[in-house]
């Protein structure tokens, strides 16, 4: 996992810009600001290990909320990045084997390892490592991809073709995404099942979010010029139905949060 992640983003100059450069990056950017917010102690100097963070764009806003944190990443040009941002340090490191000391930290976010770890064995240890640097209580933030992201975006893009059905099919049953538009041979959630991976690794049951809503391929569709005018009623939306089990894997992406254990 690791040597592609390096081959793939040590080579690709956009992740920089990921969620800035389409308007749904935009509408994921906002949303994951909003529910993290929502969720972390009142209290301003957390400790934040911000695992796979990559060039820290979320570290940045956390740290300008005056939060310490640390990224860490397998990727070095990430790395490099992440550590020219006011108050943010940063190490290349694995989310499976964290080279941190045990209840060291108030929040955890894997904000990529569990999707970019394809085998459950390896983000079982991913979430076993995030629980063991928590301290008691410490809260845990962790990123899922929807199974049903690449469906909506070809569907609403007119890219769904015969050819690709097969493909949308396996990663619909199983959460195998083979790399069919693009990004990396991931592991595509439901909600369902990130709720369970989480729980099973130790934690008590978190709570999950749909981080953009239904409207996301349609604010694409539309283009960025039009984003200013629909992404007030776009975040709208998005909070109606952010735990709606009829919608919630329509969102993108998804947001767990939970605690651990106080003693």
């Amino acid at each position: 996992m690791s040597d592609d992640l390096v081959d793939h983003y040590g080579t690709d100059g956009f992740e920089d810009t990921r969620l800035r450069r389409s308007a749904h990056g935009r509408l994921e950017y906002l949303r994951t600001q909003e529910l993290i917010r929502r969720h972390l102690p009142s209290a301003a100097g957390l400790r934040i290990l911000d695992v796979g963070g990559a060039t820290g764009i979320h570290a940045a806003w956390l740290a300008a909320d005056g939060h310490k944190v640390h990224v860490v990443d397998p990727v070095p040009t990430h790395v490099s990045a992440a550590r020219h941002l006011p108050g943010v340090t940063a190490q290349v490191g694995d989310a499976r084997s964290l080279d941190v000391p045990a209840t060291t930290y108030d929040v955890v976010m894997l904000m990529g390892p569990l999707y970019h770890l394809t085998s459950s064995t390896d983000r079982a240890q991913a979430l076993s490592e995030a629980r063991r640097v928590l301290r008691p209580g410490g809260l845990l933030v962790a990123a899922g991809i929807s199974r049903y992201l690449s469906l909506l975006e070809l569907g609403t893009t007119g890219r769904l073709t015969a050819d690709l059905e097969p493909s949308l099919r396996t990663a619909l049953s199983t959460g195998s995404y083979d790399g069919h538009v693009g990004f990396l041979p991931s592991h595509f959630h439901t909600a369902d099942q990130l709720q369970s991976e989480i729980a099973s690794a130790g934690f008590p049951t978190p709570t999950v979010y749909g981080v953009e809503g239904p409207t996301w391929p349609s604010l694409d569709v539309a283009g960025l010029p039009a984003f200013d005018t629909l992404v007030d009623a776009a975040l709208r939306c998005a909070r109606l139905v952010e735990q709606d089990p009829a919608l919630i894997n329509a969102s993108a992406h998804f947001l767990a949060f939970t605690e651990t254990a106080r003693p």
